[in-house]
């Protein structure tokens, strides 16, 4: 059974930064794309991030380019999304997710994905 579990939420002020984590079991991890998603109260769900499963090449979403960084440790089982320069709009709840094609990840149609961790931007 796939297991993802999401740590490093918690609230921060405009313009700082956080660290998420995200720990993968259950599944070959080096045969699976990684990624992030998000969703805020009242909105879609809405891809953030996402890497290959080498993790030399990665995607993100329009407004995260530049702020963001995915990177992964295939030795550790673990994807990590770098997020800085936050804005009060990232406020949501975000989602590590596996697929074994980082195109259902950047359409948000994972296999798998974890239960969130919150993230509290405040102005």
């Amino acid at each position: 059974q796939v297991q993802l579990v999401e740590s490093g939420g918690g609230l921060v002020q405009a313009g700082g930064s956080l660290r998420l984590s995200c720990a993968a079991s259950g599944l070959s991890f080096s045969s699976y794309a990684m990624g992030w998603f998000r969703q805020a109260p009242g909105k879609e769900r809405e891809f953030v991030a996402g890497i290959i499963k080498s993790g030399s090449s990665s995607l993100y979403g329009d407004s995260m380019k530049g702020r963001f960084t995915i990177s992964r440790d295939n030795a550790k089982n673990t994807v990590y999304l770098q997020m800085n320069s936050l804005e009060p709009e990232d406020t949501a709840v975000y989602y590590c997710a596996a697929d074994r094609r980082l195109h259902q990840i950047v359409i948000v149609s994972p296999e798998s994905w974890g239960q969130g961790t919150q993230v509290t931007v405040s102005s």
